[in-house]
């Protein structure tokens, strides 16, 4: 852990144990720098990792601030405990039916997968598609054929050397957005009926799929913090054929959890001493809110076991379908899936995002993105902390747009689910994360929209039934127009 970690940890131990209390002023950074013997940069980092958990204020002129709370510290959620052993899947008919119901606008969209796309700069991608588009050479149809356009695998190249690994181009295959590269993978190392691991809870587009597959699943237990576990998952392979793990390692839908450095270093070392590949889905990678990014799973795969899934549609480009698979070994039987299936990704679209990852502002882009969602999360915290009640617990995020709630025991997250829609208010219940659905007192909340008065009210009722729910095991007025 780097040294401004350290020290934002220990001031958050300070602050919830009620040594620093609200108003209460933190040392200057210079104050820091002599109490604790380490560099203005570090302090200033730390501090600001503090002010993305909501947990201090930066007043202009006066320093930093134990920032007030309107409610309480709630506690994170344990270690799951997926209940029994493999499965077949059945889980589409029931993702569907609860993904319908966030599809309109005027709901306020707590439920969704995705951020708003006012985050992102869609009238300057918009001029580079254009460029593109007038510019195209009609033999890029020819030649950015999968694996795809030459210029976007090495900017994307770059990228990943720019975390320290070292991936080659020809190892790059262009997708149409991370939900293909999920199923091309699978394609390439399983076989109907074939067993792979994944987390649990897990996100439900990776049950779909398995399930579309006819693969069966076996759940990993998974920490809300720092994500699956080592310990279960070294057990299951020596006692199951697993094919292949499909994981997020970094700020996981739906939980948020991230895979520290060591651990996610011990995790690729235990699926090379069993010969088993990972499928790291890693779409929320570069939303992370600290100073550093997450290690990069392809810096610490010598045997290129890792098949490295992301896109940019969550980052940068929603709506463009423009994803890819950092291969690895599998590069070759990758390619030929994508070729026999949907053949190609969109030309234009490849060529405008290499232009723009060239001369955009993405670097720019990002930072602000990251500054925006950590202001968002922990203004839904603070309204949860505020407003739901004893018994609730939840877990802090470090990056992504997701936050998860677990209710007290006696509230049905369906239930919940039905009265929330019936109000104009979605959100996503936990049996949707679940091969079992397991998780019916959890739900997921998404701040990747602005989270204005609109959103707070919405919260505010959100708590308000969770504790009629606690209090009386059901709901006192009925519930109508429900499409859940």
């Amino acid at each position: 852990m780097s040294l401004y970690q350290t020290l934002a940890d220990d001031t958050a131990r300070l602050i919830a144990e009620g040594v620093l209390r609200p108003g209460d002023r933190l040392p200057s950074v210079r104050q820091s720098c002599r109490i604790h013997g380490i560099a203005p940069v570090t302090v200033t980092q730390a501090y600001h990792l503090l002010e993305s958990r909501g947990l201090i204020e930066a007043r202009p002129k006066s320093g930093y601030f134990v920032r007030a709370r309107l409610g309480q510290r709630l506690p994170e959620p344990e270690m799951s405990r997926p209940v029994g052993h493999s499965t077949a899947l059945d889980v589409s008919d029931f993702i569907f039916e609860i993904l319908d119901s966030v599809k309109d606008p005027a709901v306020v969209p707590l439920g969704s997968s995705f951020p708003s796309p006012r985050l992102f700069p869609l009238d300057k991608l918009g001029r580079f598609l254009a460029a593109a588009a007038r510019h195209l050479d009609p033999m890029s149809t020819i030649t950015d054929l999968p694996p795809g356009n030459d210029e976007l695998r090495r900017q994307l190249s770059l990228r990943y050397l720019a975390q320290g690994a070292h991936v080659s181009p020809q190892e790059i295959v262009i997708t149409s957005g991370a939900m293909e590269g999920l199923n091309l993978c699978l394609q390439a190392v399983t076989r109907p009926g074939d067993l792979i691991a994944i987390e649990s809870p897990t996100f439900y587009a990776g049950l779909q799929a398995s399930e579309r597959l006819g693969l069966k699943v076996i759940e990993i237990p998974s920490h809300p913090r720092e994500g699956v576990s080592l310990a279960a998952l070294e057990d299951v392979l020596r006692h199951h054929p697993v094919k292949v793990c499909l994981f997020m390692l970094n700020f996981a839908n739906p939980t948020g959890s991230h895979v520290p450095d060591a651990r996610r270093r011990a995790l690729i070392e235990l699926l090379d001493r069993h010969d088993v590949p990972l499928i790291e889905d890693d779409v929320y990678a570069e939303l992370y809110f600290g100073a550093d990014a997450p290690l990069c799973s392809k810096a610490v795969d010598p045997n290129g076991r890792v098949m490295h899934v992301s896109s940019f549609s969550k980052c940068v480009a929603p709506g463009y379908r423009i994803g890819w698979v950092a291969a690895g070994r599998y590069a070759g039987l990758i390619q030929r899936q994508k070729l026999s299936t949907s053949l190609a990704t969109t030309v234009p679209v490849q060529i405008a995002l290499a232009d723009y990852l060239k001369q955009g502002g993405y670097e720019n882009h990002l930072r602000h993105l990251r500054r925006t969602l950590a202001a968002h999360e922990a203004a839904l915290v603070e309204a949860v902390e505020a407003h739901f009640p004893e018994g609730t617990r939840l877990a802090r995020p470090a990056g992504g747009y997701f936050l998860w709630v677990e209710l007290p025991r006696q509230v049905d997250a369906l239930a919940l689910h039905r009265q929330a829609l019936a109000q104009g208010i979605s959100l996503a219940p936990g049996p949707i994360f679940s091969a079992k659905r397991e998780f019916g007192h959890c739900i997921r909340l998404n701040f990747g929209h602005p989270f204005d008065a609109r959103a707070r009210d919405a919260v505010a009722s959100l708590g308000r039934w969770v504790c009629e729910q606690a209090s009386t095991g059901g709901f006192s007025v009925p519930i109508e127009n429900s499409t859940g």
